[in-house]
């Protein structure tokens, strides 16, 4: 699968992803989603998959509460890992509202 087309195939699964939320209770919104490499590069991340648009950050409530731990984004990222498997939930390494695809090894 080529980069253009897994972007394509990325959001159609994102949308997937946030029906899944409203589903469950939850309210999102976006926090990072395209990052340019330079910025990417000052986070200390140059291969990072948003520099790529393969990967978003998302800010996730319930009942009105932000809920900023990873536990909170468990159910979304045990869904988001079901869907395919190039889907990378960051809750894996400790950054549970960042949601990927892999690319050439990099989640």
């Amino acid at each position: 699968m080529t980069l253009r087309q897994k972007q394509s195939q990325f959001v159609k699964m994102i949308v997937l992803l946030i029906v899944k939320a409203e589903e469950l209770g939850y309210e999102l919104t976006f926090g990072a989603t395209y990052r340019s490499i330079e910025e990417a590069t000052k986070l200390g991340k140059p291969n990072s998959v948003h520099t790529l648009k393969l990967a978003v950050d998302f800010n996730l409530f319930k009942n009105g509460s932000y809920l900023k731990s990873t536990k909170s984004h468990e159910p979304l990222g045990i869904y988001w890992e079901s869907l395919s498997p190039l889907c990378r939930w960051g809750g894996r390494w400790g950054d549970g509202n960042h949601y990927s695809f892999e690319h050439n090894g990099v989640k």
